[in-house]
């Protein structure tokens, strides 16, 4: 009996405090989503580590081409070791060639022409005399020249990206070439990518960072 009667104040208790029967609600925790787009993630990009274009020839040529443009500009460390780079390098490479004709031809003309003509008629006491003469002259001369002969045009094309730790691709670049006047179209190719990868580095660092602010100009008064 005495149970029971302990149950049933449990119960009033319960039901006269409503917010004691609530289980207490967790407070949701936001974490600050990862700003994926920071400008300065290539700037921060040291050691890269270049991965296979392929394991064709054209491909390994291209990407031996690529590590030598990158080791050149002095700015950048190239690393086999993946897990100590800042960036991975990963890229296609494309390399066709093509045959053009060109035909030339050159020709000389000279020609010339002449001619002439006279007549006489003459009459008087019944009798009619006459006399005509004349004469024509033509020339022609001409000379023909051609040649043919077949240009091999050697073409490059490659796609490279840099990709954070993270797997964000931070910088792209496409580029193509025929070749220039003292390098073939592989070696010009790799040269400028990598020569467009210089470039949007110091640009990004000649620009004001995120958030900063233009000092006010001082004017001063005499």
């Amino acid at each position: 009996m005495l149970a029971h009667l302990l149950m049933a104040s449990l119960l009033l208790q319960t039901a006269g405090n409503p917010q004691a029967a609530k289980p207490p609600v967790a407070s949701a925790s936001i974490s600050p989503a990862k700003d994926s787009d920071d400008p300065t993630a290539l700037i921060k990009v040291k050691r890269i580590y270049v991965e296979s274009f392929g394991d064709d020839i054209i491909s390994k040529e291209l990407q031996s081409m690529i590590v030598s443009s990158l080791v050149a500009t002095k700015r950048f460390k190239v690393t086999e070791n993946r897990e100590r780079a800042d960036a991975i390098l990963k890229g296609v490479a494309l390399e066709k060639t093509s045959q053009e004709l060109h035909a030339y031809g050159e020709a000389t003309s000279v020609g010339g022409a002449s001619g002439g003509g006279h007549s006489e008629i003459s009459g008087g006491g019944g009798t009619i005399s006459g006399s005509s003469s004349g004469g024509f002259v033509a020339r022609h001369m001409g000379t023909s020249d051609s040649s043919v002969n077949t240009e091999t045009i050697n073409e490059a094309r490659v796609a490279i990206r840099l990709v954070n730790p993270e797997g964000d691709v931070i910088w792209t670049s496409t580029q193509e070439s025929k070749g220039a006047k003292y390098k073939g179209a592989s070696a010009d190719v790799a040269d400028k990518c990598i020569k467009q990868l210089v470039r949007d580095v110091e640009k990004l660092e000649g620009a004001d960072p995120p958030g900063a602010t233009v000092p006010a100009s001082s004017t001063s008064h005499n």
